[in-house]
């Protein structure tokens, strides 16, 4: 019995990883939700109490009465719920997933020798000081003056991040450097929760077990963060998915691509934050909409030629060429060490399977130059324009 060990792992680790970040931003947007909902509470005894803020609701057939207090109830209750450890797990598990697919296999995924000829260990460490050097950095500004100017904040952080991802599509392969973006905010996000928002949460409620005023600034300062995390969210699901669309990180500014995509994701955003407070804006969705039309239009074009005359182009020359640089993956019986079978059961043995994914070979193999991984083969630019020509008129 032959068991691919690796895939498996892949895939218990990919599912825990939805599982659990299902949970996190679900809780998160929630919770903003809430909080943007509440209204003044009309009880006397809720005001004396210092309630700031409560809501009706009603759900899967039961009534809910939620009130939020402006700093904390004047005693603890014997049962409080943290919710902390979906964003632990889905942190770790993301983590785990980094680990099995671009450390394990970073000759593959990881390194593109063509942007710099890094061994493993070297692109390992490379990707470790992004991750903690972007929660350095975001942490800091936090912190410093900047920090108290959400708006300049916000713009700042965002400059920051279309810089790395610059930075990352210039050392490792185009997919992990998308990849990577994702873990630096997911990272964020994380250290958000572990080490702000749940330790200024167990500072208040040392103090209410102390019988002291508890320090309403470390409220102040959790959700901060946790609003913060609610407008990292959107692009940072993007990132999770942006695996199957080579349209993105693919193109040869997929960097400036993913920062647009970014900025619509973040109009979107708003206006929901801003509708659940009762201020509707449609200015902000319109043009979240423009700008994804506008990302789109620019990932549309590339500046390769993929169209021409390819009466010159001998079938058997893109027979020899799909059987060096594809098969050894693509095939019924694939000879790749990594792959046990067909990724996505994908096979180039006959023309005719050639001709029939036409398009997504164009799209990763010569508008980009994502396939074959790491170009392990050393495909030439020279191929690729080849091999679109004759496809573009199969």
């Amino acid at each position: 019995m032959d068991v691919d060990v690796v895939s498996w792992l892949s895939l218990a680790i990919r599912w825990l990883h939805l599982i659990t970040g299902i949970a996190w931003i679900g809780s998160s947007f929630y919770f903003i939700w809430l909080d943007n909902s509440l209204k003044k509470p009309t009880s006397r005894e809720d005001l004396d109490m210092g309630v700031g803020g409560e809501l009706w609701a009603v759900h899967g057939g039961g009534f809910y009465h939620k009130k939020k207090y402006q700093v904390a109830p004047d005693h603890m209750p014997d049962d409080l719920h943290w919710f902390k450890w979906e964003a632990y797990f889905t942190w770790i598990s993301g983590f785990m997933l980094l680990a099995v697919i671009y450390y394990y296999g970073a000759s593959l995924f990881l390194i593109d020798p063509a942007k710099m000829a890094l061994l493993p260990w070297q692109a390992i460490g490379i990707s470790l000081a992004f991750m903690v050097g972007g929660w350095i950095f975001y942490d800091l500004l936090c912190k410093s003056r900047i920090g108290e100017n959400n708006k300049l904040f916000g713009l700042i952080w965002f400059m920051a991040l279309t810089l790395a991802a610059y930075g990352l599509s210039q050392i490792f392969t185009d997919r992990a450097a998308y990849i990577h973006v994702g873990v630096i905010i997911g990272t964020v996000m994380a250290a958000n929760v572990f080490m702000v928002i749940i330790p200024n949460q167990k500072k208040t409620v040392a103090s209410l077990l102390k019988g002291e005023e508890a320090d309403p600034s470390l409220g102040i300062k959790a959700k901060q963060r946790s609003l913060h995390n609610n407008y990292m969210t959107l692009p940072v699901l993007l990132i999770m998915v942006s695996n199957h669309y080579p349209i993105l990180f693919g193109h040869d500014y997929g960097w400036l691509i993913l920062a647009g995509l970014g900025i619509a994701a973040c109009l979107i955003r708003h206006f929901f934050n801003l509708k659940h407070k009762g201020e509707i804006n449609y200015l902000y969705p319109a043009a979240g909409v423009a700008a994804f039309i506008a990302v789109m239009l620019m990932a549309s074009y590339s500046g390769k030629v993929v169209t021409g005359a390819a009466e010159d182009i001998a079938v058997t020359d893109i027979r020899i060429m799909i059987n060096r640089h594809c098969v050894a993956c693509h095939s019924d019986v694939p000879t790749h060490e990594a792959f046990a079978e067909a990724p996505l059961g994908v096979m180039f043995d006959k023309m005719d399977e050639v001709i029939r994914y036409r398009t997504k070979i164009i799209e990763q193999a010569v508008k980009s130059d994502i396939m074959p991984l790491g170009n392990e083969t050393t495909m030439t630019e020279d191929d690729r324009i080849k091999l679109g020509m004759w496809l573009s008129q199969q």
